[in-house]
């Protein structure tokens, strides 16, 4: 993976409407989608790890189901997950994708200075996830492990679901083509470092992807009604704060801090 790629989306969206009058060449488009991807340096891999006999949860299985919506969300159809005081007087809005590596990257070196900030009240975290990664590489591990933080959003609010977040980040493959998160059996065996996640109600609704529905409306918020256009992205009143450096490496905790309270005060 090359230390410059970042995640962008631009092209997937334009791919979409040009499939809505182009039907049936689901092939060609894949096509492609490889050879963009290749051209900037990224690995494009089909596979999907395996899990001892679980299978991969496949996202066709939100077509026809019925829609759940998970307790403690927010937005059209619950599609906006927020983390923080209600009261905070700034919304950082970040926009990621579970198998996007450098939103990983943001979250292992940033994430904790962010959080610090939404529990002391000073802002609270606006979540908008995507899933176009599935789109660009095959699999289904962003849509799959959406679902399952709905299912731990629906248990416990926002803070199981912040810690469920924070630890699939921390235990993202190295290579984005790699797809654990495809599975269920490993998706429920990471909810145990999640202290009192693992009931029979979220245990059921991982394993029989009851929220697969709600990501996929999550992720259409995320593709059809924002401007992103890569991953991560924070927004403050609008406006982008610079979490990567142009190397690809994340700015340092205190440069940071400094982007976010510039960001706040230039509201």
């Amino acid at each position: 993976m090359s230390s410059t790629h970042r995640s962008h989306i631009a092209e997937l969206r334009e791919s979409e409407k040009r499939a809505e009058t182009v039907k049936r060449r689901a092939l060609v488009l894949g096509a492609a989608a490889a050879v963009v991807a290749l051209a900037a340096g990224v690995g494009i891999g089909y596979g999907v790890h395996g899990d001892g006999g679980s299978s991969a949860a496949p996202t066709s299985a939100a077509a026809g189901a019925p829609l759940v919506i998970p307790a403690h969300s927010t937005g059209s159809n619950g599609t906006v997950v927020v983390y923080g005081r209600a009261d905070a007087p700034t919304t950082v809005q970040v926009f990621e994708d579970m198998r996007c590596p450098y939103c990983g990257l943001f979250e292992k070196n940033l994430g904790k200075s962010l959080t610090t900030m939404a529990d002391s009240g000073k802002v609270k975290i606006e979540y908008h996830l995507a899933a176009f990664l599935d789109k660009r590489l095959g699999g289904s591990g962003s849509m799959t492990s959406l679902a399952a933080l709905g299912a731990a959003l629906n248990e416990g609010g926002a803070a199981k679901f912040k810690a469920y977040h924070d630890v699939l980040y921390a235990a993202q493959p190295k290579e984005e083509t790699d797809d654990p998160f495809a599975s269920t059996a490993t998706l429920l065996d990471l909810a145990d470092k999640v202290p009192g996640l693992r009931s029979p109600s979220f245990n059921k609704a991982v394993k029989e992807v009851t929220y697969l529905p709600w990501a996929k409306k999550v992720a259409d918020a995320f593709y059809n009604t924002t401007d992103v256009s890569g991953t991560p992205t924070l927004k403050i009143n609008g406006k982008k704060v610079d979490v990567l450096t142009a190397s690809g490496d994340t700015v340092s905790e205190q440069q940071f801090t400094k982007n976010v309270e510039a960001a706040i005060a230039a509201r």
